[in-house]
């Protein structure tokens, strides 16, 4: 019932801890401002987290006011709340001559079949008609108002050219 295995003496480290200065205490800041946004972005990740204690080597009460400092200039938005990060998650296709086996090939063997990417699979064919009739009302907007703004241009062209005579008739 006891437990056979002896327990070891803990492995002394050689090395020094050195604990991390904070950047406050080594430029001497003594006040944080929320809109000193230069400095409080040195205490956020690159997804606009705040970093931890541990990493920025703050004291609590120096966390506790960058934090809040952070909190403040997110409101006032100097600050984002959060970076959007843009990954793409595509499946690259593998061509079968870098070495691939095909469906066949991979049964054949008694391998299980992967499941085939969404362009694999058959189309489920044309819609329904009832697509097709807004696009035709939209396209006979398009051209009723090309039509309409073509109008407007002339009556805007013969008003400039009936100013252009009038002007010159007051300059004889």
């Amino acid at each position: 019932m006891g437990n056979n295995k002896k327990r070891r003496a803990p492995e002394v480290d050689t090395r020094k801890f050195r604990k991390k200065t904070s950047i406050l205490t080594y430029e001497g800041i003594k006040y944080i401002d929320y809109k000193d946004v230069n400095l409080l972005r040195k205490f956020m990740s690159e997804r606009a987290k705040i970093r931890q204690r541990n990493v920025t080597g703050n004291s609590q009460k120096q966390q506790r006011e960058i934090a809040k400092a952070i909190r403040i200039s997110r409101e006032m938005a100097l600050l984002p709340f959060n970076v959007r990060q843009v990954t793409s998650k595509s499946k690259k296709r593998r061509d079968d001559d870098e070495g691939t086996l095909d469906q066949a090939e991979r049964e054949a063997r008694g391998e299980k079949p992967e499941r085939g990417y969404k362009g694999d699979r058959p189309s489920r064919g044309p819609k329904p008609d009832r697509a097709a009739a807004p696009v035709v009302e939209k396209t006979e907007k398009i051209e009723e108002s090309t039509s309409a703004d073509q109008s407007v241009e002339k009556e805007a062209q013969a008003l400039i050219e009936a100013e252009t005579v009038v002007a010159s008739e007051d300059i004889k």
